[in-house]
Parts: C-alpha cells; structure tokens; sequence
C-alpha cells in the first residue's frame, strides 16, 4: 500500500514543524517546498537524517520545484510573512495574498484532487484566496485556526482547574483573531460545563486570554510568532482527512447559509474526513452568542472587501 504525501509549502518554523509531526507519526510522505534556495532541501534532510533515531520510514525531502509535489493528497499553505510586534493580522493582509495565490495556483497544478489546509494569517481571508485561485469545492478547502484557538482555551481551562488537559473540551467559532467567539456553556471538564465550575470573571478572563493568544506569544517572543501549537493542530486536522477518522474539529470552511452566513470563511464544527470537510455542524446560538458571531463574520467580510 502506497503511502499518503502531504505537501507543506513554507519552510519556517510552522511547516517545518509540521513536516516533522507528520513524518514521525508514520502518517505520510512528505514534500517540503520554499521559495528560499537550500532552505527546505536542508531542512528535509535534517528531518530525515532523524528518521532511524524516531524509528519511521516516511520520506522528508525538500525542494523549489513544484514538480516534486505531483499527486499529494494534502497540501498545507503556511507560507507568507509572520506578524511582528504590533502588527495586525490584517497588516499582513496585501503581501500575503500574493504568496498564497500563486503557490496555491502552482500546487493544484500539479496535485488537481489534493484538499487545502491553509495556515497563513489572516487565516479567513487566505481562505477565500486559495479558494478563488485553486477552484475548488468548499469541502476540500479548509483553514486551521479553531483547533488551535481550542487547544489554548483548553490549556487555560487547565490551568485554572489544575485538571489534566486531556479531559478539557473548548467550543471556539467564528474568525480567527480578536472576534473569535469562545463558548464557554459548550466548553467542558469532563462533560461539565465550565461555567458549573468558575465564576463568571474567570471564564471572561480565560475567553479574553484565548483571543489573544497568538499576540500574547509574538510580544513575549519579541521575533518570530507561534509555531508548535499551530504545527500541531494542522497535524490534527491532516491526520483526521488521512485516517478518514469523521473528526468533529472547529475549522474555516465556506458558510453557505449556515449559522446566516452566505459566501464568507468562519470557523465553525465540521466533519474532518477522506473528502475533506464531510458536513458542517450548525448548533442553536443564543441571541447573545449569534450577535458575537456575526461581528465575526462582519469583520471576515471587511478583509475580503479590502482584497
């Protein structure tokens, strides 16, 4: 049985990262591509060179030649410009477009069926570029950015708790960034939700916490953003599509009337599976809740008008 080949574009910390998750885990071939001359072949061959120490036998390499992506079943999107201090998301907004639309045009040449998952910020608005400049289906494009908003909900859950993260479950939608909506009545211990378990201000100081996540660590980094987490939730969402496992995980995927959405990228519960995203869970929000994710989604709308 031939194994699976995932294609992670960008060769900084993110995507080597999650190169490196996913050839340890066994989970598939992988395809390093930059732009930078050396940068992915090196990094590729330091990732291999680490193959008989772990102790798997999936392929790493590196390359700047889109050829060598031929047939991936995967394709992740991490490249683009990272944030600096102070910067916002939306800053990054006209550069990384252009990154993303021709490496996404490059990369469904040569791998027509693959599924997109895009990793470079603005996340949603990428979303939208890979989508116009790749043609696919919504089901095979998908933006990261929920499972790793939860992965942080839920690290701050345990922390407060000092409970074992493992029994943690977040609810986090809408857009990734400052309107991201947390829903703490769907977020749990154990099946109890958290707002049976903290007062009231410490589950707003935890929300709070979890929306800035990302520039928490960029201003404490003072150079360079956050990468493992990020690696780790792609990994996440690759190895669902991979293992045809119908994951429910939070993602970016085109709303098409869903949670009164039309026509714009939110992170909401799916379906991860072998197609992709199979289906969207829509849920009943509360008026509160609904307005919250509609200023989401406003301001998703708001990036997209600017491109």
């Amino acid at each position: 049985m031939a194994r699976s080949k995932v294609t992670v574009i960008g060769a900084g910390n993110v995507g080597a990262t999650v190169a490196q998750r996913i050839a340890e885990a066994g989970l598939a071939d992988v395809v390093l591509v930059d732009i930078v001359e050396g940068l992915p072949q090196g990094k590729g061959l330091d990732l291999a060179e680490a193959a008989p120490v772990v102790g798997h036998d999936a392929r790493v390499m590196g390359t700047n030649d889109y050829a060598d992506t031929t047939g991936s079943d995967i394709v992740v999107v991490t490249s683009g410009i990272a944030r600096k201090p102070g910067m916002s998301r939306d800053e990054l907004l006209s550069t990384n477009a252009g990154i993303v639309r021709s490496v996404v045009e490059e990369a469904v040449r040569y791998s027509p069926d693959a599924i997109l998952v895009i990793v470079t910020n603005p996340l949603d608005a990428m979303c939208h570029v890979a989508m116009t400049a790749s043609g696919f289906p919504r089901e095979r494009v998908l933006g990261m950015a929920g499972v790793l908003d939860s992965a942080r909900f839920r690290t701050f859950i345990a922390m407060e708790l000092g409970v074992s993260v493992e029994d943690t479950h977040a609810f986090v939608l809408g857009g990734h960034g400052d309107t991201m909506v947390p829903l703490p009545r769907y977020s749990t211990v154990a099946g109890i939700p958290i707002t049976e378990l903290l007062p009231p201000d410490r589950v707003e100081a935890l929300v709070k916490r979890t929306a800035g996540g990302g520039a928490e660590i960029v201003a404490l980094l003072k150079a360079g953003s956050a990468y493992y987490a990020p690696a780790a939730a792609t990994f996440e969402m690759v190895e669902a599509i991979l293992h045809d496992r119908k994951r429910v995980l939070p993602c970016a995927v085109l709303l098409n009337g869903e949670y009164g959405v039309d026509g714009l990228f939110v992170g909401v519960p799916v379906v991860l599976g072998a197609g992709g995203m199979e289906r969207v869970i829509e849920i009943r929000l509360t008026d509160d809740e609904a307005a919250a994710f509609q200023r989401s989604a406003a301001a998703v709308q708001e990036l997209v008008e600017k491109l």
